[in-house]
C-alpha cells in the first residue's frame, strides 16, 4: 500500500466520521426542537396537541392543503400525516373537507384555534431568531452556509431515493 492510499483511507474515515456525526446532530437538533415547542406549550397552557402537530400547523398556515401535497412538499413522511390530521380536525384545530375534483381527497385549512398555535410557534420562532443573532450564536452568513449545504445534502439524498426507483 503506498503513502498516498494510505492518506486517501485515513482521509475518508475522517469524513465518514463527520458525515455520521453530522447525521446524529440533525436528528438531535430535530427532537431538541420537538421539546423546545412542547415546553413552550406547556409553558403557556396548550395540551391538546403536540409539537410534531404544532409544526404541521405551522407549516400548513394560510394554505388551504391535502395530506399528498404536505407530503409531496417534504414536511411530513409516513401515515402519521394522515393520523394528526385527523387528531388535529377532531380537536378542532384544522376543518377539512373533501375535494370537489377528486372525492377522494380532503383539503384541510387552519381553525381560529388553529391559527393561534401557529402564532404561538411563529413568535416562539421569531424570539430563537433574534436571540441566536443578539448573542453572536449565528449571523445571516452563517445560516446561508448552513441552509446551502443542508440542501446539497437534501438533493443527494432525494437523488439516491430517486435513482432506486
Amino acid at each position: 500500500m503506498s503513502i498516498h492510499t494510505s492518506l486517501d483511507m485515513t482521509a475518508d474515515r475522517g469524513f465518514m466520521s463527520g458525515y455520521l456525526d453530522t447525521l446524529a446532530l440533525v436528528e438531535r437538533l430535530h427532537r431538541l426542537l420537538l421539546d423546545v415547542i412542547k415546553d413552550e406549550f406547556e409553558r403557556v397552557g396548550v395540551l391538546e396537541i403536540n409539537a410534531v402537530q404544532a409544526l404541521l400547523l405551522f407549516n400548513i398556515g394560510d394554505n388551504e392543503v391535502t395530506a399528498g401535497e404536505l407530503k409531496s412538499r417534504g414536511y411530513y413522511q409516513g401515515s402519521n400525516v394522515s393520523y394528526n390530521l385527523k387528531k388535529l380536525v377532531e380537536t378542532g384545530y384544522m376543518h377539512h373537507e373533501r375535494c370537489e375534483i377528486d372525492r377522494r381527497s380532503v383539503r384541510v385549512r387552519l381553525t381560529p384555534k388553529g391559527r393561534g398555535i401557529r402564532d404561538v410557534i411563529s413568535t416562539l420562532f421569531e424570539n430563537h431568531a433574534e436571540g441566536l443573532m443578539s448573542k453572536g450564536v449565528l449571523g445571516p452568513d452563517g445560516l446561508e452556509d448552513i441552509t446551502a449545504s443542508l440542501r446539497r445534502v437534501e438533493r443527494y439524498w432525494s437523488d439516491q431515493i430517486r435513482y432506486i426507483y
